[in-house]
């Protein structure tokens, strides 16, 4: 049992790192998962403020962080996380899937 729980641990795809953020800021933000595309800006579409930005950043540490050993997303790298789009793209990149 316990190695089919380790595959389903394995590395994202894409698909699933954009659910997930979908998801998180779901529910971070109060809202329908539906609301939230990658072209949406978390300021001016989903009116997400630094504190809810922090949240997500720490969803998806600990949760990639329990597939990928050291993930992290650097904070100066935050400010260039300015769409649903950007961030799915850094955190792809920095899974290297």
């Amino acid at each position: 049992m316990p190695a089919e729980t380790h595959v389903e641990q394995g590395p994202m795809d894409r698909q699933e790192v954009f659910e997930f953020i979908r998801d998180q800021l779901a529910d971070i933000l109060e809202i329908e998962p539906d609301e939230v595309s990658e072209s949406s800006s978390f300021a001016d579409d989903l009116d997400a403020d630094s504190l809810a930005l922090i949240e997500l950043v720490e969803a998806l540490e600990e949760e990639i962080g329990e597939r990928t050993v050291g993930f992290r997303i650097e904070d100066e790298d935050l400010e260039d996380l300015r769409t649903v789009r950007d961030a799915v793209d850094y955190v792809t990149a920095k899974l290297g899937s």
